[in-house]
């Protein structure tokens, strides 16, 4: 079994982190399992954790009315999800519910904030790394609604 300091620095968004970040990081971690159809959070409830899935496929969701949920994103295996937990007032923006059995590593938000604040240069290299994260789904999101809309959107 592999332990989650392992887990964490192979993985790609933390890659060239110092290993002291990394520990402080694993201190905050800790291993997950969602049932399919299990909410890994749902939009406007409190926002303090965010997943690295190890194993599995998560569906990011918005629930419109007289449409029901609507599907925005999937996040799979290896990737990295939720960022509200980095921003005030610390709320969902969205829900994300499991498509299958799906195996994660939660990070606390209110512990890895606490550290950030502490350490200066790991808060530094998170917000680095969470910005292009977010640059990356915004522009996702983007082209997803010039597809809806067939090129008819504006700024």
């Amino acid at each position: 079994m592999e332990s989650l300091a392992k887990v964490l620095k192979e993985h790609p968004f933390l890659e060239g982190l110092e290993q002291r970040h990394i520990d402080f990081i694993t201190g905050c971690g800790s291993n997950v399992v969602f049932k399919k159809d299990e909410f890994l959070f749902r939009e406007g409830d409190e926002a303090n954790h965010f997943y690295f899935i190890r194993h599995g496929k998560i569906i990011i969701e918005t629930y419109i009315p007289q449409k029901g949920p609507i599907a925005i994103q999937t996040r799979e295996t290896g990737d990295v999800t939720g960022w509200s937990w980095l921003i005030p007032p610390y709320r969902w923006h969205f829900d994300a519910r499991a498509v299958e059995l799906t195996r994660a590593i939660a990070l606390d938000g209110k512990c890895l904030r606490g550290k950030m604040d502490e350490d200066h240069e790991l808060g530094y290299e998170l917000m680095r790394r969470f910005a292009r994260l977010m640059a990356q789904r915004l522009e996702a999101t983007r082209m997803q609604l010039f597809d809806v809309y067939g090129g008819n959107t504006k700024e």
